[in-house]
């Protein structure tokens, strides 16, 4: 493996971690305004994700930096093309931030509905632009010779596009709901457990929706084969055990299946397009691989070295902070952020 693809694999692990441990926070604050019909129940459902969702942001930062060290080109037509996109993106987890620490700071109702509703849009948002970007991304983008976007906003907003964002925000609704039946107890784990049974059917179809009809608009698919391997069968059979666990009540099995589910479906996506990083659809030469849109071989070099020996440090810190706030919470135990 050279330089050139180890850093694909790297960045490929990084979404993974990002989708895997920020899809559930999203899902938690999709869900705020709807589970919890009382401030104390809103506000132990923010508390659920408290620990934990700044640091799942940090694997967004991560990728981003890695994107722009190691493949400068491919940031720079991805950003640029799809400005607007990852700008309301920004703008709805800057609402979002703001909105956890906004919300307690005074007592009246309006206030904190106010900001509890900023929180699902600063979930919901982010998450169907996701979806939308990586749907653009597979399915490919006008993208000239010099490797600049030339299309619109409105290319970005195609019907597989949109489907793309919805089977995200189901999918991500799907595992919030889990993780809040495995953070919580009494009334607030029943409802938890009603809404995974709910969501589970709506994520499950149209995320198969997806890849079916992926298979007529883009070669990511098609292109691993009859046979396409371990990874997408094993997405495709992991989300059908996360269903068959959620209607067993076995929460933990549930939650480690959709997990399994975003995390081979990430790689799916990736193992498509490798060695590209983004189709061209205007000409196939034009595509950018890891090849014509990567750093210098020196600058892999070091960052390689600077990666290998930080990345690890992180995980651990990251697994202590899970481990540490592992225990379940009521909503009289909520108490204040």
């Amino acid at each position: 493996m050279d330089l050139n693809a180890f850093w694909f694999v790297l960045i490929t692990i990084l979404f993974i971690g990002f989708f895997f441990l920020e899809g559930f926070d999203y899902g938690v604050g999709m869900l705020l305004p709807f589970l919890g019909r009382t401030d104390k129940e809103r506000q132990l459902l923010i508390r659920s994700i408290g620990p934990f969702w700044d640091g799942n942001e940090v694997w967004l930062l991560t990728a981003g930096g890695a994107l722009f060290a190691a493949f400068p080109n491919w940031y720079a037509t991805l950003f640029s093309g799809f400005y607007l996109a990852l700008l309301l993106m920004l703008v709805a987890l800057i609402v979002r931030a703001v909105a956890f620490e906004f919300r307690n700071r005074d007592e009246h109702a309006e206030w904190r509905r106010l900001w509890d509703w900023m929180i699902f849009v600063g979930s919901a948002l982010p998450g169907f632009l996701w979806g939308v970007a990586i749907t653009n991304i597979i399915e490919g983008v006008p993208i000239d010779a010099r490797m600049n976007y030339v299309g619109g906003f409105w290319n970005l907003l195609n019907p597989y596009a949109l489907l793309g964002g919805s089977a995200f925000v189901s999918l991500f609704l799907l595992h919030g709901a889990i993780f809040l039946s495995l953070r919580t107890q009494g009334e607030m784990l029943e409802r938890s457990h009603q809404v995974t049974r709910k969501v589970w059917w709506p994520a499950a179809v149209l995320v198969f929706l997806f890849v079916i009809i992926g298979y007529f608009t883009t070669d990511v698919f098609g292109r691993l084969g009859v046979d396409p391997g371990v990874a997408p069968l094993g997405a495709g059979m992991a989300l059908l055990l996360a269903g068959w666990f959620v209607y067993a009540r076995r929460s933990g099995w549930a939650f480690a299946m959709t997990g399994v589910t975003i995390a081979l479906s990430t790689l799916t996506i990736f193992m498509g397009l490798f060695p590209r990083v983004m189709i061209s659809s205007l000409d196939t030469h034009w595509n950018l691989t890891i090849y014509n849109a990567s750093s210098s071989p020196y600058t892999l070099t070091v960052m390689s070295i600077v990666a290998l020996t930080f990345v690890p440090v992180v995980l651990v810190y990251q697994g202590w902070n899970y481990w540490v706030f592992r225990h379940r919470l009521t909503a009289e135990s909520s108490g204040h952020l």
